[in-house]
C-alpha cells in the first residue's frame, strides 16, 4: 500500500517565515510552502525558481579543464587541425553532439561526428576509434556524454597520435581519464554537479561562442530532460530557456516529431520527442537520430522524424513483448528479495533499460535486466529514489566487469560465473543500507487552503516539473462519491466533491471503492486548461488510498463480493488460528515480501497479533510490488500468484483469488462465510422479498447500493443482498439506467442459481 506523507510540516518559526515569504513574492501560503520545503527558503531563491532564465546561468570557466580545452580547441582550430566528436546513442548523447558540432562550426571548425551503435556496447571502445581513424585519421577527439570511464582507450588514442578532451557528466571513477577532462561532478568551483551530458556540451559551447551558442538551448533542454537529472539549479534555467525558444521558434527537426501539440512543456519533451529519439538507437539506427539533429538540409527532415516515428511504435511493441516476458519469469520464479535481477538470452539490449525502470517502479525495488552475450551479461539498471544503485554496484565491483551510470540508472557488464555472486552480494548490500520503509512507495501531499484556481495558476508557475521537481499533489479526505463513467462503457470516471470535479483516467477499478462509504483519500493534481477564452480547473486523481481496518460502512460491499466468488473453496494446508499466527509471524520477520493474508470479516484480524499494524487493502491489491499485505473482501479473480504464501484467515466460502503456485494456508478454526449462511433464505421468503422488489424502484449501480439506498426493504440488508444476487443469477432482475429493473414472466428453478445452490451446501454442513 502507497504511504501518505506531509510534503511539508513546519515550526511555529518556519511557519512565520513562510508566511512572510508569501506576503512579499504575493503568493498564497500553499505555494509558498511548497518552495520551501524544496530547499527555496529565502525571497532570493524563490524568486531565482520562479523565474528562471539565461540571465542566471553560471559561467562555464568555473568548471575544471573548460579553460584548457578551449585553449586546446583554439590551437586546433588555429592549425587546421582534423577534430572528431564522440557521443553516444541516447537523446542526452544525440542532443550533445547537435549542440558541439554546431559549436565547433560557428568557431571555425569543421567537425566529424562519430555516435556508435548500441550494439558496440556504452562509450568509447578501441575498435569504434579504429573506424573514426580509418575514416578520418583526427588530430583531436572531444568526447560527449562519454568516456570519463574510458582510461584505457584515452591511452589508446594518445598511442594513435592524436589529443583527447573528454566531457562527460556520469559519476568519476577511481582511475580517470589522462587528459583534459571537463565533469561538473569535479570538486572545483563550479557550484551545481547535476547537468546532463548535453547540458557540460553546452557549457563547453558557451565557453567557446558565447552567447551565440544560446541558439541550442532547444538541445540541451530536450537532453536536461530525457537524461532525467534534476530539473533545479541550471538545468531548470537550461530547460526553461530551451522551452521559450521552441516555442518562440521551434527547430523544424522539433516540429516535425512534435506535431501540433499546442504548448511545449517538458513533459512534452520527456514523453514525445525523447521516446523517439532514443527508439532509433534501440532499434540499432543512432545515426538516423543523429542524422535528424545534425543536417543541414531541411529537406531530409520529413523522412528522418517518420522513420524514428516507426522506430518507436516497434519499440514500444517489443519492449511490451519483453515487459511480457519478464513479468512471466517474476511469477514463476518470484521476487522476494531487496533487488530484482533477471537475464534473457534472446533479449534486446536496446529495450532492457526501459523494462528495468518500468519493473522497478511495479515492484518499488531495484531492478537489473541483462542480456547474455557468450560468457557475458550485459545489462542495465534502474533504481527507485531512495536506493543509490551506483554505490551499491560500486560496492559489489569485484563481481562486475565494467559498470557506469550514476544514482537512478546504470549500465553493467558482468560474466556469466559472476552473475548469481552479483545477485547475492546487492540484495545483501541493499538490505544492510537501507530500511525496510525505503522500499514503501511514498506520495508526498500538500493541503490547499486558499481558492483552488489561484493556486493552480501560480502552480504553473512552478514548471518546468520533473526529477527533482514533481508536479505538487494534494490529499482530499472523503467519503462516498458518485463516480461514473465519463461516457458508457469508458475506463474513466468523473466525480465531484466539494466545488472541485475530479476526472480519474483509468479509474474504474477503483469504482467500486471510491462510492462505497469507506473514508479514504483522495491523491490529485491541479489541472488548468483554456477553452475558448474560459478557464477550466480540474482535479486529476493519482491515487486512491484507503485503509481497510476502517472498514464502517463497506461491510455490504463486502458482503456482496462474498456471494459473488461462492463456490468450492481452494485446496490447502489446513491450521488453526495459533499455528497460522505463528506461521505469519515467522514469514513477516524473516522477509518483506511473498505472504498475503486474506479475510472476510474484519473481526478476524482481532485473532492475529502477527498482523497488527500491517495495512489492509479493500477488494483489490492497492500495489503490485509482492510486498506482504492484508487484503479484505478479495473481488472475485484478485491475482496473488506472485506471492509465495498465501493465507486464509477465516474459512472462505469459494475461491475467490487466482494463487498461482502460491501455497495455500486455510484456517479451519473461523468461518469466513458465516454471515451466508445467516442471509440464506428458503423459498417461501425470497418469493415475499421478490414481491416486495416488484413494488419498490430500488436505485444503485451495484446491489449493494441498491440495498443500502432502499434500507433492507424490511427484511435485513444482507438477507435482501443475498435474495437480489439469487434473482440477478437467475435472469429475474436486471440493472438499467442506474436501477433495479424486475425481468416479467420469468419462472426460474432456484438450484439454477450458483448462490443458491453452494449456500444451502454451506448451511447443511
Amino acid at each position: 500500500m502507497k504511504k501518505l506523507v506531509r510534503e511539508y510540516e513546519f515550526s511555529p518559526e518556519q511557519s512565520n517565515t513562510v508566511k512572510e515569504l508569501a506576503d512579499r513574492l504575493h503568493l498564497t501560503v500553499t505555494t509558498a510552502s511548497l518552495l520551501y520545503a524544496r530547499g527555496m527558503d529565502s525571497e532570493e531563491k524563490m524568486r531565482a525558481f520562479l523565474e528562471p532564465g539565461k540571465r542566471r546561468f553560471l559561467s562555464p570557466f568555473l568548471m575544471r579543464g573548460m579553460k584548457e580545452a578551449v585553449e586546446l580547441l583554439t590551437e586546433a582550430r588555429d592549425g587546421e587541425w582534423r577534430v572528431a566528436i564522440f557521443g553516444d546513442y541516447d537523446a542526452d548523447g544525440i542532443g550533445a553532439c547537435a549542440i558541439l558540432s554546431r559549436a565547433l562550426r560557428a568557431f571555425g571548425i569543421e567537425p566529424y561526428v562519430y555516435v556508435p551503435e548500441r550494439s558496440e556496447g556504452y562509450g568509447m571502445s578501441v575498435a569504434a576509434i579504429d573506424r573514426i581513424f580509418e575514416e578520418f585519421l583526427p588530430d583531436l577527439i572531444v568526447t560527449v556524454d562519454c568516456g570519463i570511464s574510458n582510461a584505457d582507450v584515452v591511452e589508446y588514442i594518445k598511442e594513435q597520435g592524436a589529443y583527447v578532451i573528454v566531457t562527460d557528466h556520469h559519476e568519476l571513477p577511481e582511475r580517470l581519464p589522462d587528459c583534459i577532462t571537463v565533469n561538473p561532478k569535479f570538486k572545483d568551483d563550479y557550484p551545481y554537479d547535476n547537468l546532463c551530458g548535453a547540458g557540460v556540451a553546452f557549457k563547453l559551447a558557451c565557453a567557446l561562442i558565447g552567447e551565440r551558442a544560446y541558439a541550442y538551448l532547444d538541445f540541451a533542454a530536450l537532453s536536461t530532460v530525457a537524461d532525467s537529472v534534476p530539473l533545479l539549479g541550471e538545468n531548470r534555467d537550461i530547460v526553461a530557456e530551451g522551452l521559450r525558444l521552441i516555442d518562440r521558434s521551434p527547430r523544424p527537426c522539433f516540429t516535425a516529431l512534435i506535431g501540433k501539440a499546442g504548448e511545449i512543456s517538458a513533459q512534452t519533451l520527456a514523453f514525445t520527442v525523447a521516446p523517439r529519439i532514443n527508439a532509433a538507437g534501440r532499434m540499432g539506427d543512432a545515426h538516423a537520430a543523429l542524422q535528424l539533429f545534425t543536417t543541414q538540409t531541411e529537406e531530409e527532415i520529413p523522412a528522418l522524424a517518420e522513420k524514428l516515428n516507426l522506430y518507436n511504435q516497434e519499440r514500444q511493441r517489443c519492449c511490451d513483448e519483453l515487459y511480457a516476458q519478464a513479468s512471466a519469469r517474476i511469477r514463476a520464479e518470484g521476487a522476494y528479495g531487496n533487488v530484482v535481477m533477471l537475464a534473457g538470452e534472446n533479449w534486446n539490449a536496446g529495450f532492457v533499460g526501459i523494462v528495468a525502470a518500468r519493473i522497478a517502479e511495479e515492484f518499488s525495488r531495484p531492478a537489473l535486466l541483462f542480456v547474455r552475450h557468450g560468457d557475458m551479461y550485459r545489462g542495465s539498471a534502474r533504481s527507485i529514489e531512495a536506493v543509490n544503485i551506483f554505490e551499491a554496484l560500486k560496492a559489489c565491483s569485484q563481481y562486475i566487469e565494467e559498470f557506469g551510470g550514476h544514482a537512478q540508472a546504470a549500465g553493467i557488464n558482468v560474466r556469466a560465473e559472476h552473475f548469481e555472486d552479483l545477485r547475492r552480494a546487492l540484495d545483501e548490500y541493499i538490505g544492510s543500507h537501507y530500511r525496510r520503509e525505503d522500499f514503501v512507495p511514498v506520495l508526498p501531499v500538500c493541503e490547499a487552503r486558499e481558492d483552488p484556481e489561484r493556486i493552480a495558476r501560480e502552480l504553473a508557475r512552478l514548471e518546468p516539473f520533473g526529477v527533482g521537481n514533481r508536479r505538487p499533489l494534494f490529499a482530499l479526505p472523503c467519503g462516498s462519491v458518485d463516480a461514473v463513467p465519463v461516457k458508457a462503457a469508458s475506463p474513466h470516471l468523473t466525480f465531484t466533491v466539494g466545488s472541485l470535479t475530479f476526472m480519474y483516467f483509468g479509474g474504474i477499478k477503483d469504482r467500486r471503492l471510491l462510492r462505497s462509504d469507506l473514508k479514504k483519500t483522495i491523491v490529485y493534481e491541479y489541472n488548468l486548461s483554456t477553452f475558448r477564452g474560459r478557464e477550466y480547473l480540474k482535479g486529476f486523481v493519482r491515487a486512491v488510498i484507503a485503509d481497510g481496518r476502517s472498514a464502517e460502512g463497506v461491510e455490504l460491499d463486502a458482503f456482496e463480493q462474498q456471494l459473488a466468488s461462492i463456490g468450492l473453496p481452494p485446496e490447502g494446508e489446513s491450521s488453526d488460528t495459533a499455528a497460522v499466527n505463528a506461521l505469519l509471524e515467522k514469514e513477516l520477520t524473516r522477509c518483506s515480501y511473498g505472504t498475503a493474508a486474506v479475510c472476510f470479516s474484519l473481526d478476524t484480524l482481532r485473532s492475529f497479533p502477527a498482523l497488527d499494524g500491517m495495512p489492509v487493502d479493500v477488494f483489490r491489491l492497492s500495489s503490485s510490488n509482492v510486498c506482504n499485505t492484508v487484503l479484505f473482501a478479495p473481488e472475485e479473480g484478485v491475482d496473488l500468484s506472485s506471492y509465495r504464501e498465501v493465507v486464509y484467515l477465516d474459512t472462505p466460502a469459494g475461491d475467490p483469488c487466482v494463487t498461482g503456485n502460491a501455497k495455500l494456508t486455510l484456517n479451519r478454526e473461523i468461518c469466513g462465510y458465516k454471515k451466508i449462511v445467516e442471509a440464506y433464505a428458503g423459498r417461501e421468503t425470497l418469493l415475499g422479498i421478490f414481491a416486495a422488489v416488484r413494488r419498490e424502484r430500488l436505485r444503485g449501480d451495484t446491489l449493494a447500493e441498491a440495498v443500502k439506498n432502499c434500507g433492507g426493504l424490511g427484511f435485513g440488508e444482507e438477507r435482501l443482498l443475498f435474495a437480489l444476487t439469487v434473482f440477478l443469477q437467475l435472469g429475474l432482475i436486471r440493472f438499467e439506467g442506474g436501477c433495479v429493473e424486475v425481468v416479467r414472466g420469468e419462472k426460474k428453478d432456484l438450484m439454477d442459481s450458483p448462490v443458491y445452490a453452494a449456500s444451502m451446501r454451506l448451511k447443511e454442513e
